[in-house]
């Protein structure tokens, strides 16, 4: 975390990882355009809050400002996909759709690193933020797998889907049971939020919804689990079917 406008501006012109700025709400002079300058073109979110929140994070002099920077430098889908199939593999990609728990976020990474998924993807905005917190609960995997932060998932589905990878969405309402699937092709396994799952608009985008069967009176499980169920059927299935 750094804090007061010019630290700020001066950790983005340095190439740092900003994972998210809190900006006091009513900020609007010449020092918070020049950071909004430095920001342009950049995919970094930017929360407006009211002044009582920051000075709940720290009572330093944050003149307004504080930044988060993340422990990893996140990557481009559009830049991890070609060398996979320049490589002769068939891509594994595990996208999140609005998994904001970082406990959860830090079990998938972990899970993925064990099972070689070749990137997370995660949303700008409404995911789990990349921190120590995360960084701990995945066992460092975090800072060894490929996290590719993308300003809409929907579009990075699409591109996926162009690069001739089939989605797979985890979906209670699904008919067709997760082991009954071939996931032995190019594969992005999409997994949504704890409370609501997949968001429809990015459902429409996937090629099969499947399900895990439920066989006691809980109908979910916690989508860290759910995602270690689906991520090591692919990796059964390939190990069958090299």
């Amino acid at each position: 975390m750094i804090f007061g406008v010019r630290a700020v501006i001066e950790a983005i012109q340095a190439g740092k990882e900003i994972d998210k700025i809190l900006l006091r709400r009513d900020m609007t002079n010449d020092l918070s355009r020049e950071l909004f300058n430095a920001l342009n073109g950049l995919e970094v979110p930017v929360q407006k809050v009211p002044i009582e929140k920051l000075n709940r994070i720290t009572m330093k002099n944050h003149q307004g400002v504080i930044a988060f920077i993340s422990p990893v430098a996140y990557q481009r889908i559009e830049d991890i996909i070609p060398g996979i199939y320049e490589e002769g593999r068939m891509p594994f990609i595990v996208v999140l759709d609005g998994v904001t728990d970082v406990r959860n976020f830090g079990a998938i990474a972990r899970t993925c690193e064990c099972a070689g998924v070749d990137a997370i993807v995660v949303p700008l905005k409404g995911g789990a933020a990349l921190n120590g917190d995360a960084v701990k609960t995945s066992a460092g995997a975090l800072m060894r797998i490929p996290v590719c932060r993308e300003a809409n998932v929907t579009t990075a589905l699409k591109f996926l889907s162009t690069c001739g990878i089939k989605i797979y969405a985890a979906s209670e309402k699904a008919s067709q049971n997760y082991t009954e699937t071939n996931f032995t092709e190019p594969v992005a396994l999409l997994m949504g939020s704890e409370d609501e799952g997949v968001s429809p608009e990015n459902l429409r985008l996937c090629d099969e919804m499947v399900s895990i069967p439920m066989l006691g009176t809980i109908q979910s499980l916690n989508v860290s689990v759910a995602a270690g169920v689906m991520i090591y059927e692919v990796v059964r299935q390939r190990t069958i079917n090299p």
